[in-house]
């Protein structure tokens, strides 16, 4: 049985470039969407954080009688605040987490918004700001 010679079999410039240009645009139709779903979840992420905290914030009070001030911060949830003979802590499995950019979560008592405020500064880290980069608060 004889194959026939006449072309090398393989492919041609022009086919791996048009495979080539198709994936480029399927990856530049793809990403955005993909990347922007990490920031909606990061910011899930930080608002359940910031539950979370609050949570043992008021298991806190229940024991201790009253919220930890802003300079023992949220720091009282996991280690005992010297002159605390209530405390019956840790409130928290772990160390405080930082929030889902890596930043300390930020804890003031009495707060602005309420008795308590706790907030990220979001993926920015500045005030304000809209999207991921909008404040998220227990407010």
């Amino acid at each position: 049985m004889k194959l026939s010679s006449g072309r090398n079999a393989g492919f041609t410039l022009l086919e791996l470039l048009v495979v080539l240009v198709i994936i480029g645009l399927l990856v530049g139709y793809v990403a955005p969407r993909y990347f922007s779903q990490i920031g909606k979840s990061e910011v899930k992420t930080a608002r359940s954080q910031i539950k979370a905290l609050e949570d043992a914030l008021d298991q806190y009070r229940l024991d201790v009688g009253h919220y930890p001030d802003s300079e023992q911060g949220l720091a009282a949830l996991f280690t005992q605040p010297a002159g605390e003979a209530r405390w019956q802590g840790p409130y928290l499995k772990k160390a405080v987490p930082n929030d889902p950019w890596g930043k300390a979560y930020l804890y003031k008592q009495p707060g602005e918004h309420g008795e308590l405020d706790i907030m990220s500064l979001g993926k920015d880290g500045q005030p304000g700001g809209t999207a991921e980069a909008a404040d998220i608060g227990n407010w």
